[in-house]
């Protein structure tokens, strides 16, 4: 019983050898991602049953009490003598990754290997193994929630086979008892163990592909942020030129294709010589991926449709890049062999796609949100009241006759605030000392124009710190101020605007004395327009959303009514946003 022990685990360490071996293979771990559709159910339970093959081929024959010669099993046993195999291991392993039909295949396969070379007890032999083969399935199914099945659990379950095996063959050769006697227990200890280890074996494989798809989505992150710098590139073929060698560069790939809908724009790799920039679209997988706006896979030079002969490529993946549901372009990479294509090769090409198409879309909402902020400030420009306008040429006109002096002044105050008004479009930010100089101009032209019925007062530090604010935020508000807050008042109205520094901040106010704002509006007045209503408009609801989007959620507009009467609208800016 010991040197069959023995002998029984050096045949088994040496299948587990070659069994690591075919581990390090991509073919073998791609093996274990795949879905069991009959199809493949089929090709595994052939893998497992060759496995299972060459596990009897490892085995021993026994003649009576001697044990047979060390080559492996290559020909028919005797009817005297007995075939102890080790294709039990395979089968278990079988019906515990695949399930009942890999297990019950894989059995099949070897047990007719094991009836064909006969001896004593071929049909117990023949039958334990697609026996086993389905009751290792339908255990795995108990651990369903696993993904393997643990070393410890899996030398539980190898402990039964081995003794179904013995069982079989007592009930089919009742005079074997001594033979059951003597390899019932070594077959037990040394299938369990391989059992354990081969699981193991398995959760290795598996914890590096899964090392393998985190760092491939590494790599994808990776490369998407390097790749920003070309999608802003405006020329389609620059862009599309920095992307193919920034993908080479990282990737190990035979060729990296970017195109459009309708032509290559760039071509890094072999294979340059047909294929290269401005040759048309052609493959009807390329044109599928721009439909469905999925990716797509050729596993075969006949799917990539080159028309050169000598084309090196065997394998590709096509991957969409999209902008607004709308696919922009394809990157195509290209394979010597159909097998290069891992499912690690797999996931970075998904992340990639995804990931180059939210850059894409961030590009585009960027894009767009900088027309609609140049939109609101040439809006703002259609917005100067011609009123104003007129009424202060007709105040110029009136003072050239009575104070040629002061109307030279307001001339030059009024071509002050158009100036500043036609130049808002230039930049999001204004320093402060110029955003005071446009208020200012335009509180002299207001005073002089309401000089019996409006006092207006600015005041504002000496040095004025040097910060920046969105053009045109406190004129707007004054505006507000004489237009609604005062619109009723005949005499001693008041409107004050103070800008003072506290600690980090900058904190501007305006104030009036005039009738505030209704209840019904005041907490709503800067986060919609108000246009139903006379009180405000959309003057401030304009500022507070350009306060918000330049400088932050802490420089939104403050407004209140005051105790005495009148309004106040304030906010602060943050002394760190430089001009």
């Amino acid at each position: 019983m010991k040197e069959i022990t023995i002998i029984l685990f050096e045949r088994l360490g040496l299948l587990l050898i070659i069994a690591f071996v075919l581990t390090r293979f991509s073919g073998f771990k791609s093996l274990l991602y795949r879905e069991f559709n009959l199809k493949m159910s089929l090709v595994h339970a052939g893998v497992f049953g060759l496995f299972g093959v060459a596990g009897t081929m490892a085995g021993i024959v026994l003649d009576g009490e001697t044990i047979g010669h060390f080559d492996f099993i290559v020909k028919p046993a005797q009817p005297q003598q007995l075939v102890v195999s080790l294709s039990l291991v395979a089968i278990v392993i079988a019906g515990l990754l695949g399930g009942p039909i890999v297990g019950m295949g894989a059995g099949m396969v070897a047990g007719i290997h094991l009836i064909l070379l006969g001896g004593v007890g071929f049909l117990a032999n023949g039958l334990v193994n697609p026996l086993t083969g389905l009751l290792a399935g339908l255990t795995a199914r108990f651990f369903s929630q696993e993904r393997v099945i643990p070393p410890l659990k899996a030398l539980f379950i190898g402990v039964f086979p081995p003794i179904l095996h013995m069982h079989l063959l007592l009930i089919l050769q009742p005079e074997s008892i001594a033979i059951v006697n003597k390899i019932g227990l070594p077959l037990v200890l040394s299938n369990s163990l391989a059992i354990a280890i081969f699981t193991a074996m398995i959760g290795i494989v598996l914890t590096e592909q899964e090392n393998e798809a985190a760092l491939a989505t590494r790599r994808a992150l990776t490369i998407a942020e390097e790749a920003l710098p070309f999608l802003k590139n405006n020329p389609p073929a620059e862009m599309a030129a920095g992307l193919s060698n920034l993908l080479m560069n990282r990737l190990k790939l035979a060729a990296v294709s970017v195109t459009n809908k309708q032509e290559v724009l760039a071509h890094t790799g072999i294979g340059d010589d047909h294929h290269h920039p401005g040759q048309s679209v052609y493959q009807s997988l390329a044109y599928e991926a721009i439909q469905t706006k999925e990716m797509k896979i050729a596993t075969a030079r006949s799917q990539i449709e080159c028309q050169h002969k000598n084309c090196p490529y065997e394998a590709a993946i096509i991957i969409p890049i999209t902008e607004a549901n709308d696919v922009m372009l394809l990157i195509t990479f290209y394979f010597r062999k159909a097998h290069h294509i891992r499912p690690v090769e797999l996931v970075l090409a998904q992340g990639l796609g995804q990931l180059l198409s939210n850059q894409l879309n961030l590009l585009a909402a960027e894009s767009l949100k900088l027309a609609i902020r140049d939109a609101e400030l040439r809006n703002l420009q259609a917005q100067i009241n011609p009123h104003f306008l007129f009424n202060t040429l007709h105040l110029i006109a009136t003072l050239f006759r009575e104070d040629p002096k002061k109307a030279r002044h307001i001339t030059v105050q009024l071509a002050h605030y158009m100036r500043f008004n036609l130049k808002l479009v230039s930049n999001p930010l204004v320093p402060l000392e110029k955003e005071c100089d446009h208020v200012n101009a335009y509180m002299e032209i207001i005073q002089a124009r309401f000089a019996n019925r409006l006092k207006v007062i600015f005041q504002h530090p000496e040095m004025i710190p040097e910060v920046s604010i969105p053009p045109s935020t406190i004129q707007p508000l004054v505006e507000n101020c004489i237009q609604h807050g005062l619109r009723n008042i005949a005499s001693e109205g008041r409107v004050e605007v103070l800008i003072q520094q506290q600690d980090s901040r900058l904190q501007a106010i305006v104030r009036d004395n005039g009738c505030g704002f209704p209840e019904e509006i005041l907490a709503e007045v800067t986060t919609k327009p108000l246009t139903e209503h006379q009180n405000s408009g959309i003057g401030l609801y304009n500022v507070n959303k350009r306060l918000i989007s330049l400088l932050g959620e802490e420089a939104k507009l403050h407004v209140r009514n005051l105790p005495s009467g009148g309004s106040e609208i304030s906010f602060q800016i943050p002394l760190k946003v430089q001009a």
